[in-house]
């Protein structure tokens, strides 16, 4: 199960469709390595600021279809150096999905139609379920498997097997 079963922070929200290509730019495919590095430059496409606005522990919220485009791991590995604890969309492309848990970095679904830019929200992992603070709300998201959850609470797939010898 991931440690942390609630987890306060900001969201940052983006709209629908938003590809591989809008997280981390194919221009930095091979000239940039270092996730630390990758990690200023997220949705650098989108708005030029918004990396240097996301902090440690933030969430980023969008729509449909987040993470479409290309396979490249480099788009879950750049969210999850620039600290983002958690992607809450819609729906994912599936090969993101499967990147993002990979590399550990939790990607929820739920409907984020309510969730605003700025708003500050608490998951609660036991009970599937979204608070917005200021909005005194709460919306429901769907359950990760425990095995997932396993998988991200051991920073992936890699550092899963090398703990526990197999999946």
């Amino acid at each position: 199960m991931i440690q942390k079963m609630t987890m306060k922070g900001r969201v940052h929200k983006l709209g629908d469709d938003i590809n591989t290509d809008y997280i981390i730019s194919g221009r930095y495919k091979f000239s940039i390595t270092d996730p630390k590095e990758l990690a200023k430059k997220v949705f650098e496409d989108l708005d030029p600021s918004l990396a240097s606005k996301i902090k440690e522990n933030d969430f980023v919220v969008a729509g449909e279809n987040f993470g479409c485009g290309s396979s490249r791991e480099q788009a879950p590995q750049a969210l999850k150096a620039a600290g983002v604890q958690a992607i809450i969309a819609k729906y994912y492309a599936r090969i993101f999905y499967r990147n993002a848990v990979n590399l550990g970095l939790l990607v929820l679904e739920a409907d984020t139609d309510q969730i605003d830019d700025g708003d500050e929200i608490e998951l609660d992992m036991n009970n599937s379920k979204i608070k917005i603070f200021n909005k005194d709300k709460e919306i429901d998201c769907k359950k990760v498997p425990d095995f997932m959850q396993k998988i991200i609470a051991e920073g992936g797939v890699i550092e899963y097997i090398k703990k526990k010898g197999d999946i």
